[in-house]
């Protein structure tokens, strides 16, 4: 089968295509036939081995061990272990491989435990179903299991033109929020307002620093800032949910979070995402035409280095998604 590897750390440069054996489940595997999956940043984290904590899930400090990088997909069961008992042969299925030990998401065939993937069902593309399992979960959890968004609150996403965002945009309007505002580049924010999203704020004039209005929930998917820089934007009481960006400031988050909530009356929180936690909720949301997909793409397997060059260079819009044939 044809899989992206990688052989040592760096950017797109070091991506290949290369031709290894056909994966074998184990007993209580799934073999599946993928037919799209997206991209993340912990996949571009994997490839570039930066920050240095990434290097212990791809292999050690000197040389990746996990050298096919892939965690979002949607794909056809191929065949099955003998202890499965959810699946088999010719099931739709989708799912975050984050967990697993080895990825391998961007290749013709993975291997997957049985409970890493959720039935796909039959009205929604592979396409648009790579699309949803990790910025899925990252917006849900931050929307209601840190951030407790109730009806008539109001949010504020930056990083709000990616994955997380785009579908987060979505999600906390089907929760009743009453007013959803963005944080993105210039050149995404005509999209983010055909979205829905009530303002557009453009980050690289820095415009969402200096808001007047205050919001209940900030859902950060970039973290460039220190923390103490977004308390004068929620209104006491309110909450900052990270969902990735800098190791160094979200590790301050973590470590500070009590004491930021004591003298400042605002909660700060880190999204630790659990895989696959209510996936079937995003299926039942799309299924009721309540969430649709931005799609980047999709490209051609053939073209994967090139949508990892267009991702990692951040101007993408929605979900980056690549097909296999």
């Amino acid at each position: 089968m044809k899989a992206l590897s990688y052989l040592r750390y760096g950017g797109p440069e070091v991506l290949q295509i290369i031709d290894i054996p056909k994966p074998i489940p184990r007993e209580d595997q799934v073999l599946i036939r993928i037919k799209a999956f997206s991209l993340n940043d912990w996949d571009m984290a994997l490839v570039r081995g930066k920050p240095y904590v990434n290097r212990t899930m791809a292999g050690n400090l000197f040389k990746p061990r996990k050298f096919i990088p892939g965690s979002d997909i949607a794909g056809i069961v191929e065949d099955t272990g003998r202890r499965v008992t959810r699946y088999r042969k010719g099931d739709l299925v989708f799912g975050d491989l984050s967990g697993s030990e080895s990825w391998g998401g961007c290749a013709e065939f993975v291997c997957a435990s049985e409970n890493e993937v959720t039935p796909m069902g039959e009205d929604i593309s592979f396409e648009e179903a790579a699309a949803l399992p990790q910025a899925g979960m990252l917006a849900l959890q931050a929307l209601i299991e840190l951030g407790n968004l109730k009806p008539g609150q109001s949010v504020l996403i930056n990083g709000a033109g990616g994955g997380v965002g785009t579908l987060g945009l979505q999600i906390a309007k089907t929760l009743g929020a009453s007013y959803v505002a963005g944080v993105d580049r210039s050149d995404k924010l005509k999209m983010m307002s055909d979205l829905g999203f009530d303002k557009v704020l453009d980050y690289e004039k820095g415009e969402f620093l200096g808001e007047e209005r205050k919001y209940d929930l900030i859902v950060d998917t970039k973290t460039f800032h220190a923390f103490y820089r977004y308390t004068h934007l929620l209104k006491r009481g309110g909450s900052y949910i990270s969902v990735g960006g800098s190791s160094k400031k979200l590790m301050t988050i973590l470590a500070f979070r009590g004491i930021i909530r004591f003298l400042t009356g605002r909660k700060f929180n880190v999204v630790l995402l659990k895989a696959n936690r209510n996936l079937g909720y995003l299926k039942e949301l799309y299924h009721q035409g309540s969430l649709r997909v931005v799609m980047d793409g999709p490209y051609p397997f053939e073209k994967i280095i090139d949508a990892f060059r267009h991702y990692s260079e951040g101007n993408h819009r929605g979900k980056v998604i690549v097909t296999v044939p």
